[in-house]
Order: C-alpha cells, then structure tokens, then sequence
C-alpha cells in the first residue's frame, strides 16, 4: 500500500548538486550559514558579552564597597593599635570601641558571603580564604592586652589580613565597556593608594607615640609612601575628569594640609632624633583624609554600578531579540538536516558496518592465516560488500576501503615475510657465533693450561673472559629468535652463590659487582646455564647504567619455596612511565622487533624468564640520596630451587 502510495506522488525537485555529498552539505549549511552571519552582524556576542560583564560588574562594586566597609574597620584598628604600642596609652578605651566596630563589620560580611550573589559566587573560595588571617587577630588582640605584642609584628598581622582581603575582593579585571573596566581599574588603584595612606597613618601613629624613628622604621615609612604615590599616579591615568577633581578635592583639604605638614616633620626624623608631633593630632588629620577618600570610593563606585545596570538592561532587549531569531533559525537548519541526512547517514551506517567488519574480524583473520601459512602461499583478501548509492563519493568510498584492505593484507604478508627472514638470518648467524666462540674458548683453555708465565696468563684469563662475553652476545641472538641454547647443563645441583659467581664472570666490569648477601640454596643443573644468562643480562644493564664509582650489589634469599634474587644499581634510575615499559618487555608483552635497540637486553631477558618460569620485576631502589637506582628482583619458582633443611638446635 505505502508503496502505491508512493508511486502515486510526484517525485521530488532534484536539487542543483545533490548528487554529491558535497554539493548536500553546501545545501545543509548555506540557508543557515547565512542567518548566522546575519545574526552576528547584528552583535550577538557582544550584547551578551556586554551584559553578562555589566551583571559582573554590578555585583563585584557591591562587593567591592562592602569590604572596603570591613577593611576601614581593621584600618582604623590597626592605627589605634599601634598607636597604643607606641606608648600613647589615652588609645586604651578607643582601641576596645574600634575592635567592637571591627567585629560588628566581621559579622555582616559573613552574612555577605552567606547569601552570594555575582560579585560573590565567582570569588567565595578565596574571600573565604582571605578572613583566616583576620580570625587570626583575635590571638593579635590577646598578645596588645597582655603586654607581650612587638609593634612591627603586630602591625604587620594587620597589614596582612588588610591586603589580603583587597586582593580577594577585587583581585580579577573588569571586562566589556571601557568605561566601566577603567572604572573599576580606577576604583582598585584608589583601594590601594587608601590602604597606603591608612598604613602611613597607623605606621606614624606608633611612631609619634614612641617619638622617634627606631631601627629601620624610616626605610619602612619611605616605602609606604613610595607605594601610596604610585597608586595614586596610577589612578590619575584612570580616573575620568570628575573622579580626579573629587580626590583632588580630598588632598586640597585643611586636614590634608596639616596632616601633610605632620608628615614633613616625620621626614626630618631619619636620623633618629626626637618628633615632636602629637599622635592625637596626626591621628585625628589622617582619619578625616581616610574617611573622605573613602568617600570618593563610594562615589565611583556607584557611578560603576549605576553604569552596568544600564548596560545590563539594554542588552537584556537586544538579546531577547536575537534569541528569538536564533531560535527561528535552529527550526529551519534543523528541517533542512533532517531532509539531507536521511539520504547520507543510510549508505554511511552501512559503509561503517563493513568497515568494522573487516577491521575486527576480516583483517585479523587474514593477518593470522598469514602468519601461520608457509613460505610463498598465496591468500586473497575476503570480498568487499559495494554499497548501492547515487552519490559519487559513496562508491569512491567503498572502493577506498577496499583497497586499504588489499594495502594492510599486502603489508602483513610482506611484514610476515620479512620478520621470518630475519629470525632466520639472526638464528644462524648466532649459532655461527656460538662455534666459533665455542673453539675459541677451547683453545684458550689449552692455552691456559701451558702458559706458566703470570703475565701471559692474566692476559689469557682476560681474553677468555672477553670470549665469554662474546658467548653470551652469541647465545642472545638465539634467545631473541626463539631458538634454544646450546646444551650446557649441569648434573645433579649449583649453589646460587655458584651461579652468581658465573653471572659475574660474564660481564666487563666484573670488579665492581659485589654479593652482599646470598644465602645458600641450590639451583637444579638443568637451569643453570639460563639462569647465569639472565643474571648477566641484568648485572651488565645494572653496570651500564650506575657510576663508575658505585658498585653493583646482589643479593639472594628465600622466600617460602621460592628463591628470590635482586640486583640492585645506584644510578639515575628511571621514571614510573618508562618502569612500566620496561617491566612490560620482561613479561614478554612487546616484541623486540618494535622495541628500541638498547633494551634488547630486556627481551632477551624475558624470553629466558619465560623459559625458567621465573619472575622479573624492575623497580626504584629503596634508599636515600638523590640517585634512587633500579632494583631487578627475579623469583625463581620451587620447581628450580631446593632450600637446604634448618637443623633443630641442640639443647646442651
């Protein structure tokens, strides 16, 4: 029926380039594409980036004022307090009422900071923060009562919970309007250049109470008036023409004047001689300059906030505008997707479950099948399924795919091919080694055995052990190919101290091995030769890898039926990532056809582990120092290992 119904229809417009996946993708995008420009042109980013900086804003000046409120409490607090340090002992009663307003201000920040808000949200963690050093006045606070409070420390406790608090309140920069982000530059710059002069106040409070300047106190007041000259030069290059006149206003003064005059007489007071200033006076100066540069703060700041509230209400019209077009375009490049990707997504789903096919099952198949097949058969790839479809980039598609499985089928045989030819190559030019090496050292021991001079003999047991050496290099390539080693076993048991001593001998630096601790057990003859193969492997990466002058220390013991032996170097040591690649290799997890050449000798030792049922582990030296080293610990299974029964004590 739905196919009648179908033929009934009239058949659809063809699009211009529909037939291609391109020319449909255009389709798709171009109706929307253009809106979107539209949209953008009209300022869609910027109005939303202008109102969610001017909510910003809003918020942050609101938080800004109320912890300037806190801030000129602790101010006032810390002048008085150092006053009364100072000697000035009429500060008594107003340093109590001060830390009762201080506390009261404390109290109605926490309520702040309990119910957020947008200035508070962003930055709560660190406002949070920022009050641990003002709780830690109450300790300041214990120590002026008690008498035993220094005046640098406890202005400097002050000082710290003070900045600390400025920074936390008004720490990131404003973004949007101009206006509004050197507002809010301006109203930082004027913050600081407030605390310097609130600082300067208490800092001459102490010291016109105690009547000089004592130790490095001048150098301190110089820099405090270093720093309030640099805010204040810095909010000169921000402030608008009305801010500037309103701190302009607040030097201008009679209190500025005089407090001024106070700070002229301070200057003259380098040397340490007596200043005669009132601390009442000065005090009483300063806080009226304080309090009316509080003033301006308050005043730019709600200039600020009155300015993003008006920004943040024209771009809430403007952006319910263009939501509402951004919602008309979604429905259109929405319907426009839906036709288009009905005639895409089928014969992609379907290119897709043949290409999963071949990877996870024919490919492997193939690659196994020619793993296992013998030298020059042939096997073709499996047959590629095409996928009916009229566009032009579906069938280059399958062919694609087709002929990548052509391409990785060709690479496998030829991989197969040549890793076959190289074990080949390797294993013979091993046992070549191994006969040649194997006469050469018969000869030398024939050779041995007729040399009487001590010279020429020495010079006989170093060549004999460099022959050795050679053996073992020999008998690696065999182990790498898979090919087992010459027969070189011994009947009946070797002690392990035997064994270590011929793992020894066959490495270069053989003097800077030390057995620290072996304990006795015996090793089954068959696995001796291996066993001394593997220990040298791991002495000679241990001996490569440590200074020349720290030795090497091996150590052995039991452990229930297992014998354990570690090999224990001093050096550089090695990070956890390449610990990992590295113990990966002993497990015989990577082939030594992809691993680097200089861990060959990993691989080699892997292999033997695997035949002895050992166990191989790298991992850092325990210790001390700044070279931790490398430990290689190998456990040897019961089936290897006979530990010798402990014989009862006799009671005597």
């Amino acid at each position: 029926m739905m196919h009648n119904l179908r033929r009934l229809l009239p058949p659809l417009p063809v699009l211009p380039g529909w037939g291609s996946i391109r020319g449909r993708v255009a389709i798709v995008l171009a109706v929307p594409t253009c809106l979107l420009l539209v949209v953008t042109g009209l300022g869609v980013a910027d109005r939303a980036s202008d109102w969610s900086a001017a909510r910003e804003t809003a918020g942050r000046v609101e938080l800004v004022l109320k912890a300037q409120g806190l801030v000129r409490e602790l101010q006032r607090e810390r002048g008085l307090t150092n006053g009364l340090l100072g000697g000035a002992a009429e500060y008594r009663d107003d340093v109590d009422a001060q830390r009762a307003r201080t506390d009261t201000a404390r109290t109605g920040f926490d309520v702040l900071l309990r119910e957020g808000g947008p200035g508070v949200d962003a930055r709560g963690d660190g406002l949070r923060d920022a009050l641990s050093p003002v709780s830690a006045l109450v300790a300041v606070r214990r120590q002026v009562d008690g008498g035993t409070a220094q005046r640098p420390s406890t202005l400097a406790a002050y000082t710290e919970a003070i900045d600390g608090l400025i920074g936390a309140s008004a720490a990131d920069p404003a973004r949007g309007d101009r206006t509004l982000v050197d507002g809010m530059d301006a109203l930082q710059a004027l913050t600081r250049a407030t605390e310097a002069i609130a600082l300067e106040r208490g800092f001459l409070n102490g010291v016109f109470a105690a009547g000089r300047f004592k130790g490095a106190e001048f150098l301190q007041f110089t820099e405090v008036r270093a720093d309030r000259l640099a805010f204040l030069r810095q909010y000169a290059e921000l402030a608008a023409p009305a801010q500037q006149s309103a701190l302009d206003a607040a030097f201008a003064s009679s209190n500025a004047r005089r407090a001024m005059g106070y700070e002229k007489q301070a200057e003259g007071g380098a040397d340490g001689s007596r200043l005669a200033v009132d601390p009442g006076r000065w005090w009483s100066s300063m806080t009226a300059l304080v309090d009316q540069l509080h003033g301006v703060q308050r005043q730019i700041g709600a200039q600020v906030r009155t300015r993003a509230v008006r920004m943040g209400d024209g771009a809430t019209g403007q952006l319910g505008g263009f939501i509402g077009l951004g919602v008309l375009i979604l429905a259109v490049a929405t319907a426009l997707a839906v036709l288009s990707a009905r005639s895409i997504t089928r014969p992609l789903v379907a290119l897709a479950d043949e290409a999963d096919m071949v990877a996870s099952a024919g490919l492997p198949a193939a690659v196994t099948r020619i793993q296992q097949a013998e030298a020059g058969a042939e096997l073709a790839p499996l047959p590629s399924r095409r996928v009916p479809d009229s566009a032009r980039e579906f069938t280059r598609l399958a062919d694609a795919l087709h002929n990548v499985e052509h391409t990785a089928i060709g690479l496998a045989t030829e991989q197969a091919v040549l890793r076959r030819n190289s074990s080949e190559s390797l294993a013979g030019l091993g046992r070549r080694n191994q006969a040649l090496i194997s006469r050469q050292l018969g000869l030398i021991t024939a050779l041995e055995r007729q040399e009487i001079d001590p010279d020429a003999l020495g010079e006989l047991f170093e060549l004999d052990h460099l022959a050795t050496r050679m053996r073992r290099n020999a008998e690696s390539l065999l182990v790498l190919t898979g090919e087992e080693l010459p027969p070189r076993t011994w009947s009946g048991l070797v002690t392990a101290a035997e064994v270590v001593q011929s793992a020894i001998a066959e490495v270069e630096q053989y003097r800077r091995v030390a057995v620290v601790d072996v304990q006795q057990a015996r090793i089954r003859g068959r696995a001796v030769a291996e066993l001394s193969h593997l220990l040298a492997e791991l002495i000679e990466n241990a001996l490569l890898f440590s200074p020349p002058s720290r030795p090497v220390e091996i150590y052995g013991w039991r452990d229930g039926g297992e014998y354990c032996l570690a090999v224990v170097d001093r050096g550089s040591g090695m990070t956890a990532e390449e610990l990992a690649r590295s113990n990966a290799r002993l497990a015989g997890r990577e082939s030594f056809l992809v691993a680097p050449t200089r861990y060959l000798g990993h691989y080699v030792v892997g292999t033997l582990a695997a035949r002895l049922g050992a166990q191989v582990e790298l991992r850092p030296t325990q210790g001390q120092g700044s070279a931790c080293g490398v430990t290689a610990y190998v456990a040897l299974p019961s089936a290897l290992v006979e530990v010798p029964q402990t014989q009862p004590a006799t009671a005597g």
